[in-house]
């Protein structure tokens, strides 16, 4: 399904739209002291808008992929002064200061750190890449000190979800730093390699991220083709019988202005990602093929009217629009 420039075009405005606006803002950050009440630009001066931390990185990520497949875009002059304005060499020496906090230990592990390093790597090459560099080595650092010590996955269907950060770091890992990339792939088979027979009782009331498929999805990235088809084969063995059922049902979403519920037109765009690349690690003409591929495209279709509806939704699905659109390494 590849880009259309016009619907690149709508979903970078949408970005431009509030990577810079401020408020409202809901920021991770602990208190220390009074002098830590300071506002959200003065706390995160690369990263303040987009509600909150992680979103604003992600909303940079998609226009980062934007402008490198879409060169021409209408929108190409106002993401590259975006850039220019966000990504400075004291705004990141502030990101690093911040993240050097002694309270700032589990700030956005490991979802917001997985999705700084996606945004590093698809600036490769650019102008920005450099500036960014020290705040990507930052947290790969913290990768390296958290994996071997975290002796469970989380599971969940937000933010803590390991299997999705595995999968976003790896972009990055595999060109910048292999020791890393090695790491994240022991990580994943030691965490999930025993799985089968998935039941995915799903999808939860504030999922924007499928644990079954996210799970599936990583492994697709981390393992060899060889070694992931008799994995995945364990994992979900009834697919061919449409089975879990909930896997190939779109969830319905009852309030888009409702910041949590809204996360359920997330969920439908991420699991459209996930069938995607689980597609492609499958063998050539394997049977289960069609139904994947026609429960990928009805998952796009219900979320993709919604994107710009309301803030609460606004602010971040167009990054998880992207990746079922376009994104598939």
């Amino acid at each position: 399904m590849p880009l259309a420039p016009d619907q690149a075009e709508a979903l970078a405005r949408i970005a431009l739209g509030h990577v810079g606006q401020e408020w409202p803002q809901k920021l991770d950050h602990v208190l220390t002291g009074p002098e830590d009440l300071r506002r959200p630009s003065e706390l995160h001066p690369a990263f303040h808008g987009s509600f909150d931390w992680h979103s604003c990185v992600h909303a940079h990520w998609m226009l980062a992929r934007l402008l490198r497949r879409v060169p021409a875009l209408p929108s190409a002059a106002a993401i590259s002064a975006r850039f220019d304005t966000a990504f400075t060499p004291g705004n990141i020496a502030a990101e690093r200061a911040y993240l050097a906090r002694p309270s700032a230990r589990g700030f956005e592990r490991p979802y917001g750190w997985a999705w700084l390093l996606k945004l590093h790597a698809e600036l490769a090459g650019t102008t920005w890449d450099g500036i960014l560099a020290p705040l990507a080595t930052d947290f790969a650092a913290r990768f390296h000190a958290h994996l071997p010590r975290a002796d469970y996955p989380v599971r969940a269907g937000v933010h803590g979800n390991t299997a999705f950060a595995l999968t976003l770091a790896a972009d990055w890992a595999e060109t910048r730093d292999t020791a890393l990339f090695d790491l994240l792939r022991e990580t994943a088979w030691r965490w999930y390699g025993g799985d089968t027979n998935c039941q995915a009782w799903e999808p939860s009331g504030e999922d924007f991220l499928s644990p079954a498929l996210t799970e599936a999805a990583g492994m697709a990235r981390l393992l060899p083709p060889a070694c992931f088809a008799p994995w995945f084969d364990a994992f979900l063995p009834r697919l061919d019988h449409g089975e879990p059922a909930s896997l190939f049902t779109p969830a319905t979403v009852s309030d888009r202005t409702d910041g949590r519920i809204v996360h359920l037109d997330g969920l439908n765009l991420s699991r459209a990602w996930c069938w995607r690349r689980i597609l492609a690690a499958l063998p050539a003409r394997d049977p289960r093929a069609e139904r994947l591929k026609a429960t990928a495209a009805a998952h796009l279709e219900s979320a993709m009217p919604h994107l710009d509806g309301h803030y609460m939704g606004a602010h971040w699905l167009a990054s998880f629009a992207l990746l079922a659109l376009e994104e598939t390494q």
